[in-house]
């Protein structure tokens, strides 16, 4: 008995390159450095893998397969790891249907469509074909090659099932017809049955008792035969496939039948035995006479047919048994070895996940959010700080402090004063602050052209989307660039409202600039200016060395130290490191889900906790402190002996003081307004870059979408019907006046080739070549070869060309007349002879030749 099993076709692949998106996505997210290379060159391994798995042809053996699985597991991996989707990281990827061989217009059915998802459901799909393929060209006739048959067997039903049950329902989207639920179940179902069939064989080989091996084969035709039912209504199965399924059915019921039969012989029900394998006869025999270019039965057919003979011989002269009808029988049992083999990931027992390091997107996420709360927190914590310090700066700026107690000559410059003047100098001075403020406007339009740019090229794309989405309407199934774009723009949104926000914190620094340059011009001049600028005063000595003076120097020097300490804090604030990466992934692993925020919460509570007690403990410290030196300067100021002058110089040392703090607060400003300006600048590229990046994909996706509803329409009919031509129409063409009814074109018959007609006899010529002549002997009627229905003259010399329609056959050129003076016919008169009452110019009518009893007729213009 020949065994034909059924295979299923791979699907073919366009190249697409994963090393270069995931490269971009892995810099842009992650910081450069050992972790950023490892995850570099492992994208390119897996672009390396997806090449040899799709874009090669794969051997019927265990090494192709295991790349297959392979991929799939990497697949499975990187999925969480990184955001595959239209509006991040857009990867489009093309597919063609196995079984469509395509057409010489159409070409073949294909779908691009920009989902992971997509890629696993057909990588799966060459799994199972691969594994079905495998297991056909297994050696049937010994033990292993049995077990590897039905192994693979399995694992295809397997993998169809789980893209029926699993895989499908995770897009949103119609597949080509060789996925779709319909296909991949019956493919499932055809797996299971021949999975089933190799046990049968196995059994039989093994000299299993019969019972046993005539359920396996009666479960085996029950697989077939549902197998077929499903197939029925499926044109996209290739034609071969129902005609074995039916051949297989009526095989395995005729082996469960014999071997039944056997076991009724045992028990002595010879009628049984002999209905059974009258039964089983007469499904060998419809295999033979239907299905016999598919299913070689000759083997079975024979054994059948000996051991029928044989049962009916002894029946009729020994045991004379009733043959009961076969409906009548007890139905043959059924018994399963077979289930699909579930997928589970990882497939392949080789397998090595190429980003093991690299956390999933969901930890990812956690950790981003997690981050922006810890800056938050820091944030907080530092600008609370900054801002005591300005509160001290500019309470002392208004008590005169230290210049008051330092001033108490009248004559020259406080000490502190002279400090503040060189701080001033040693920063740069005016010089320093107009450069920089002379580069933020660059530096904000630099950011403000990245950013346009961005928007620009989206909104070119979704001019297109619309364009061709107006033009196709219905036709055009692909995710609108409105929907797609929006987190997008709402980023660039974002982006831009900081821009504005950045801008207008500028035109205030300008304007305190403007304000206070003047006072901060002073404190850049040489000791001698700066002193000529402060007017002299008369103080009263006798505060030298008072109480008073002492208890403010005191407070003073307190207050210096706790901004020292505000200093220490801030390091120590933004040095803080602690990794959520581990706490995050428990999490995941325990609940399958992250609760960032009560995770974050608590693990900054108890890193942060004792910081923030400190910044607090010290802001406390200061307000004591300036509420004790604001009394102290009250008494301070009540023993000063008040004069014009007096008052006039602690002004000018106050606005001194004040511009020095001013100075460098707006330094600060800036320079923090430069370091943002930069930082933005990276991270607007890369949002540039995502933008480009998801519209070139939308572009490729675009451009495979054209070509495939090209390919449809020129596939569709024009119109439903062609209609029928007009009946004047019709009259005019058959040259009568009675309409003629359109008859359908004729189907391609391949007819054997004409044989030549007989040739006729040579003509008598006369000496006047347009008067027939006539003989003594009459010659026989020459053939005429019909040419669509004229009945055209064929040549009466030369090769014996063949006419058929549309070819009136072979006319030689005409000859020179001084060459050949015996010819005649159209094509060798004289060109200027023409016969009496034909006008000038036209071809003559050939004579009629003597023997011919057909009228002469009108030969064709060459």
């Amino acid at each position: 008995m020949a065994t034909t099993f059924v295979s299923v076709p791979l699907k073919k692949a366009s190249e697409v390159d994963l090393a270069k998106p995931l490269s971009k996505f892995i810099q842009n997210t992650y910081p450069s450095g050992e972790s950023q290379a490892e995850y570099i060159k492992a994208a390119e391994e897996l672009n390396s893998l997806r090449k040899s798995a799709v874009c090669r042809a794969l051997d019927k053996h265990d090494s192709s397969l295991e790349i297959l699985l392979r991929y799939y597991d990497q697949l499975c991996v990187i999925e969480p790891k990184f955001p595959f989707s239209e509006n991040q990281l857009c990867l489009t990827f093309t597919w063609k249907d196995a079984f469509d061989k395509g057409s010489l217009f159409g070409g073949s059915v294909k779908l691009s469509f920009a989902s992971l998802g997509f890629e696993k459901t057909c990588i799966l799909f060459n799994i199972g074909a691969l594994a079905s393929q495998i297991a056909s060209e297994q050696n049937l006739e010994n033990d292993e090659g049995l077990k590897a048959a039905a192994k693979y067997y399995q694992l295809a039903s397997g993998v169809f099932q789980h893209i029926k049950d699993s895989a499908l329902s995770a897009m949103n989207r119609e597949l080509t017809m060789d996925t779709s639920p319909d296909t991949v179940g019956t493919l499932s179902l055809i797996m299971l049955a021949q999975a089933q069939e190799v046990f049968f064989l196995k059994a039989a080989a093994d000299k299993m008792k019969d019972a046993i091996i005539a359920k396996l084969a009666n479960q085996a035709a029950d697989y077939y035969g549902d197998a077929f039912k499903q197939c029925q209504f499926k044109e996209n199965l290739p034609k071969e496939v129902l005609p074995v399924l039916a051949a297989k059915h009526c095989m395995m019921q005729a082996n469960a039948e014999y071997h039944q039969s056997v076991l009724a012989k045992q028990q002595k029900k010879f009628g049984e035995e002999i209905s059974r394998l009258q039964h089983a006869s007469d499904l060998v025999k419809t295999i033979g006479s239907r299905y016999d270019e598919y299913i070689n039965v000759k083997d079975l057919s024979d054994k059948i047919a000996r051991a029928l003979t044989a049962a009916k011989k002894d029946n009729d002269f020994i045991y004379h048994d009733r043959v009961p009808d076969v409906k009548d029988l007890d139905p043959v049992g059924k018994a399963t070895l077979v289930k699909p083999t579930p997928v589970s990931v990882p497939m392949s027992q080789k397998f090595t996940d190429l980003f093991v390091k690299m956390v999933p997107l969901a930890v990812q996420q956690s950790l981003s959010m997690c981050n922006q709360r810890r800056a938050d927190l820091v944030n907080k914590l530092i600008a609370q700080m900054r801002e005591s310090t300005n509160l001290a700066n500019g309470v002392l700026a208004s008590l005169n402090l230290p210049a008051a107690i330092e001033d108490v000559s009248g004559d020259d410059i406080p000490q502190s004063i002279l400090d503040k003047s060189k701080a001033v100098i040693q920063q740069g001075g005016l010089q320093t602050m107009d450069q920089l403020i002379r580069d933020l406007p660059g530096l904000l339009q630099r950011n403000k052209e990245i950013l346009d740019e961005a928007m620009r090229i989206l909104d070119q794309e979704e001019v297109t989307d619309n364009e061709l989405k107006a033009k196709f309407k219905e036709r055009w199934q692909r995710t609108p660039s409105n929907e797609l774009y929006k987190p997008l723009r709402t980023e660039g949104a974002n982006l831009r409202a900081t821009l504005d926000r950045a801008a207008q914190a500028d035109k205030v620094v300008k304007e305190r600039y403007a304000t206070n340059s003047e006072i901060i011009a002073l404190l850049c001049k040489p000791e001698a200016e700066l002193n000529a600028a402060i007017p002299s005063g008369n103080p009263t000595k006798s505060l030298q060395g008072s109480e008073v003076i002492m208890l403010l120097k005191t407070l003073l020097a307190s207050l210096n130290e706790v901004k020292k300490e505000r200093e220490t804090l801030e390091n120590d604030v933004k040095s803080v490191q602690f990794d959520m990466t581990s706490k995050f992934l428990t999490a995941l692993a325990q609940d399958g889900a992250i609760n960032e925020e009560a995770i974050s919460v608590t693990e900054l509570g108890q890193n942060y906790g004792s910081n923030t007690q400190r910044v607090q403990k010290n802001l406390k410290k200061q307000e004591e402190l300036l509420a004790s030196i604001q009394t102290a300067h009250e008494e301070f100021s009540k023993s000063k002996q008040s004069n014009t002058d007096a008052n006039q110089r602690e002004e000018m040392l106050k606005k001194l003081a004040a511009g020095h703090d001013q100075f460098v607060e707006l330094v600060g400003n800036l320079k923090e307004g430069t370091q943002f300006y930069n930082g933005i600048t990276e991270h607007l590229l890369k949002f540039q870059t995502k933008c480009t990046d998801i519209v070139f994909a939308r572009k490729t996706e675009r451009d495979e979408l054209l070509k495939d509803l090209q390919q449809s329409i020129a596939r569709e009919p024009s119109a439903p019907n062609i209609p029928a031509a007009p009946a004047y129409q019709i009259a005019a063409s058959v040259g009568g006046t009675t309409p003629a009814v359109p008859t359908p074109a004729p189907r391609t018959v391949f007819q054997p080739k004409p044989q030549p007609p007989a040739r006729p006899p040579p003509p008598s010529v006369g000496s006047n070549v347009a008067t027939p002549t006539t003989t003594n002997t009459p010659a026989a009627p020459a053939p005429v070869a019909s040419v669509g229905g004229t009945g055209v003259l064929t040549q009466a010399q030369g090769p014996p060309y063949p006419t058929y329609q549309g070819f009136p056959g072979y006319y030689p050129l005409p000859m020179p007349m001084g060459y050949n003076q015996y010819a005649y016919g159209q094509y060798s008169m004289p060109y200027m002879y023409q016969p009496p009452g034909q006008p000038p110019f036209q071809n003559p009518q050939p004579p009629q030749q003597p023997g011919y009893p057909y009228p002469p007729q009108q030969f064709y213009q060459q």
